[in-house]
């Protein structure tokens, strides 16, 4: 049994060997020896702390598939949100000659979505209150496969329409609900990893779904099965959340239901002891935001009484104080100076995060390398490969944030995304005045068009194939159609018909600063502007405060999405105007941020309050009849908040 190197010891044990005196020394090397041998014999004999580490290890083992399925299933909302800004780029094109969609019903298809989001965003906050974010995302996976259905069999405008209003609604939902969930779900030490990968789903879906387009884009009618594959992970979701996933501790103790909640928390933490002591964190938030309403109706009973009256009516009792309205907490928000300098700030960037034509290139992407002079295909492919420039820059922001701060990578990407956007204008200027000139118009029609910005008439190869009924061959602009002239003799033998697009030695450089931009983009306007906001506002104003926030870029976000086709066209200000008006507004935003932004990095939320104060600024003692314990509690909540997602 022993090994031949144990034999001394061996002796010893089994009296074979005669006994010596041994020294304290060599009898604890004997013993050790001995336990060696045995436990190499017969293994080491469990004991009752070595049961319960085995038990821990497994525990963990499970949390942890636990947690990576929890954030796969949640994050699919992040992905169909991606996958649907995505697919849309190159489903539009051959969608566009099917139906014979005139570019406002192109706005309108992209554009209904976005302003469903939107309202479903808004009506979303009290569903997720009232129904619990289980049952939100339920309803969000459920919708978003019935309008992805709707989208693939779609017949006409106005059912396309139908279906892509639908999707938006399921967009809403889960935009604004899957983060929140895994937020409140996840482990305190991933949770900001977790949700970080919610955000990197967003553009994998955009990625994904430009290779979609691009392998089905030569299949007859292939934009109904780039649609209708968005229902495939929204039904996955839907089966994860009804058979497999519970709901959110946070809103099971808020909703009264202690005893689910303390079940839940168990089976996703790694012992009871961190589940109960993390119950008790969340039972403190709710009272936290109990606090927070007293607050409220302190500082109002404040200004409308008096001081002293004030403090008469703290002694009432609480039901006798009626709930502020809308209004109430609105004039509250703006009527202190260093909010109101945050909401305009936290507004303003994320206007301008819209307004830099973020969502022009991710709706309209394959639109506008066909515009650069690509073929519908390789125009389609281009838009799912350049969508990688984005990811690659969100992560290079997710490691930099902190060591970079918010302020710097903010300020160099707004400057990069201003000279990738005059570059695109400038690709698409030289694009038009190098293609081949027109030196006979044989049809009237096709001698002109409406313009605002320039004369209108026939000068390139460029302004003719943007006339409809217009193609180019030779030195000639005649009417045609895709297969040619409707007069065969007005083109040489030699010729070749352009009827979409014109031969253009320019386009590659499309497509690099196309790439630039996005790359640019996701360093620091992608993500940045969210954090940001999550930071800049007092406790007692922040959940209303970040809804206007919110509300501004899906504002933004319509704004664009309905005008791009219209304002790149040849009557308004052209392809390479439009790049140069999303220029300027850049560059006014970028000169305004320089002076408005400050550095949030490493600052407690009481010091950045703090930035925005000036002197002269009245005080707001919306908290200062709070213990410093409770106040203490508030900080530590709304730290969770602005890091535990936005």
């Amino acid at each position: 049994i022993f090994s031949k190197h144990n034999k001394e010891v061996s002796e010893i044990i089994t009296g074979k060997r005669k006994k010596t005196s041994m020294s304290p020394k060599q009898k604890d090397e004997a013993t050790t020896l001995t336990k060696k041998s045995m436990g190499a014999a017969y293994g080491s004999v469990p004991t009752h702390d070595d049961e319960n580490h085995a038990l821990d290890e497994d525990r963990i083992r499970t949390v942890q598939r636990k947690m990576a399925f929890l954030t796969g299933m949640a994050a699919i909302g992040g992905f169909l949100f991606g996958y649907d800004t995505g697919v849309i780029s190159g489903a539009m094109l051959p969608l566009a000659k099917d139906f014979a969609l005139s570019p406002v019903q192109e706005e309108m298809i992209v554009s209904s979505t976005v302003f469903a989001a939107f309202l479903a965003s808004l009506v979303g906050g009290s569903l997720n209150n009232s129904c619990g974010r289980r049952f939100s995302i339920l309803v969000a996976s459920g919708v978003f496969t019935v309008g992805a259905i709707i989208m693939g069999f779609a017949w006409n405008y106005n059912s396309m329409l139908l279906g892509r209003i639908i999707v938006g609604i399921g967009i809403g939902l889960a935009s604004l609900t899957t983060p929140v969930y895994i937020a409140e779900v996840a482990q305190p030490s991933l949770r900001g990893k977790l949700v970080t990968v919610n955000q990197l789903l967003v553009t994998f879906g955009q990625f994904i779904a430009g290779m979609v387009d691009g392998a089905l884009g030569e299949v007859d009618h292939g934009w109904r099965f780039m649609l209708g594959l968005a229902a495939v992970p929204s039904l996955i979701m839907w089966i994860g959340f009804e058979f497999f996933l519970p709901e959110s501790p946070r809103w099971l103790v808020a909703a009264g239901k202690h005893d689910e909640a303390r079940v839940v928390l168990r089976g996703v933490r790694d012992s009871d002891e961190e589940a109960d002591r993390e119950m008790r964190e969340i039972m403190n938030s709710c009272e936290a935001a109990k606090i927070l309403e007293n607050a409220f109706h302190h500082s109002e009973q404040s200004r409308l009484l008096g001081n002293d009256d004030a403090e008469a009516g703290q002694q009432q009792e609480q039901e006798e104080i009626p709930p502020p309205s809308f209004s109430m907490r609105v004039k509250a928000m703006v009527r202190s100076a260093p909010t109101r300098r945050a909401l305009v700030l936290g507004c303003g960037i994320m206007a301008i995060q819209q307004l830099s034509g973020i969502n022009t290139v991710m709706y309209y992407a394959a639109s506008i390398y066909e515009m650069a002079g690509f073929s519908q295909i390789t125009s389609i492919w281009l838009s799912g490969f350049t969508a990688l420039g984005q990811v690659l820059g969100l992560v290079f922001s997710i490691f930099m944030v902190e060591r970079a701060g918010r302020r710097t990578l903010i300020l160099y990407s707004l400057f990069f995304v201003c000279l990738s956007l005059f570059g695109m204008g400038i690709s698409f200027y030289l694009a038009r005045v190098s293609s081949a000139a027109v030196d006979m118009v044989v049809d009237g029609e096709c001698g002109s068009q409406p313009a605002l910005v320039w004369n209108g008439l026939t000068s390139y190869c460029y302004d003719c194939v943007e006339i409809d009924s217009c193609g180019f061959c030779g030195s000639t602009c005649a009417s045609g159609n895709d297969a040619g002239p409707f007069d065969d003799s007005l083109c040489p033998a030699d010729s070749d018909w352009s009827f979409d697009n014109c031969p253009n030695p320019f386009g590659i450089l499309s497509v690099v600063f196309m790439i630039a931009y996005l790359l640019a983009f996701g360093v620091g306007m992608g993500g940045l502007p969210w954090t940001v906001n999550s930071e800049i506002f007092p406790l007692q104003h922040r959940s209303l405060a970040v809804s206007f926030t919110t509300g501004t870029n899906w504002f933004g976000n319509i704004i664009i999405s309905a005008t791009f086709l219209t304002i790149s066209s040849p009557a308004v200000l052209t392809s390479y105007g439009a790049f140069w008006l999303y220029t300027a507004i850049s560059v006014a935003g970028l000169v305004w941020l320089y002076f408005v932004l400050p550095e949030t990095k490493g600052l407690k939320l009481e010091e950045i309050e703090n930035l925005f104060r000036r002197p002269g600024d009245e005080s707001d003692d919306s908290l200062d009849f709070l213990s410093a314990e409770q106040k203490e509690l508030l900080v530590k909540m709304a730290n969770e908040q602005a890091h535990g997602g936005h």
